[in-house]
């Protein structure tokens, strides 16, 4: 992981405090694990900035005035680009991997369509997929060289090898993305955050998410229908006027907003 400037510990404080975490004292995969764990629980998964004409800055202090200061979430690159901050301040070792998505087609993405991250960790257990930006994937980091089924609380997932060299995660036997082992920096993939952006072929152009993992299931809110999961009962709720969607994100993420984010508003023009 390339950063310009050692980022401050205090900066590194007001992160774990984001996510509930104490400082590590080791950095072993058990460490690793409750990091993601909690910050899945933390911070939501969220395309708002594309909907409201804010600006997304693809680099390590305004993703952390974003994810921390402004307690908001992200997508892919956002989220995963401050969680690669925090793993190399507190001293893991951590390099950006781009992917390509599978839509439900079947067929691959864009190139850097998706940022993950592969960490060592002190312990030798590694090296480790981590993901905190691709939505509902798997809880715990998966072991980068493990070619046979890793079961976690989503799923039972698998790391199998693609053309190129390159790695495919699947979860439950459906190939999720697939990624290219080189690893890069940040400034790689403002291409795949402005086309994402932007592009009416975008899904995050087409649609309003907001969704983070809870300790019993998950809760979503997609416009105005609040989605809550719990121990695999699905309910779903319309909200009503703005006001109590803009509660809603209070109440369930966190997210203080001034006005309620609509579909093709300013930022995905």
């Amino acid at each position: 992981m390339d950063t310009t400037q050692p980022t401050p510990p205090e900066a590194v404080d007001a992160y774990l405090r984001r996510i509930g975490a104490a400082r590590p004292e080791r950095l072993d995969a058990g460490t690793l694990r409750e990091l993601q764990h909690r910050h899945l629980l933390a911070v939501p998964f969220e395309n708002l900035s594309v909907h409201l004409g804010e600006d997304i800055v693809l680099e390590d202090k305004p993703l952390l005035d974003k994810v921390v200061e402004a307690r908001r979430g992200g997508f892919c690159y956002e989220l995963n680009g401050a969680f690669a901050v925090l793993l190399s301040a507190l001293g893991f070792g951590v390099a950006l991997l781009q992917a390509r998505t599978f839509g439900k087609d079947g067929r691959l993405g864009i190139p850097y369509d998706h940022l993950t991250l592969r960490v060592e960790t002190e312990d030798g257990t590694g090296p480790w997929f981590a993901d905190v930006g691709f939505g509902e994937h798997s809880r715990c980091p998966l072991l980068v060289e493990e070619r046979g089924d890793q079961p976690d609380p989503a799923g039972t997932f698998r790391v199998a090898e693609a053309p190129d060299g390159d790695l495919d995660v699947l979860r439950d036997g459906k190939p999720q993305f697939r990624v290219d082992r080189r690893p890069r920096v940040l400034t790689d993939f403002a291409a795949g955050a402005w086309y994402h952006r932007t592009s009416p072929a975008s899904h995050f152009t087409q649609s309003l998410v907001c969704s983070r993992l809870t300790e019993d299931g998950r809760i979503t809110l997609t416009g105005r229908k609040l989605v809550t999961t719990v121990h695999g009962v699905r309910e779903e709720r319309q909200l009503g006027d703005d006001a109590e969607v803009l509660a809603a994100y209070r109440e369930h993420f966190g997210v203080a907003l001034r006005q309620v984010p609509q579909v093709g508003g300013p930022g995905s023009r």
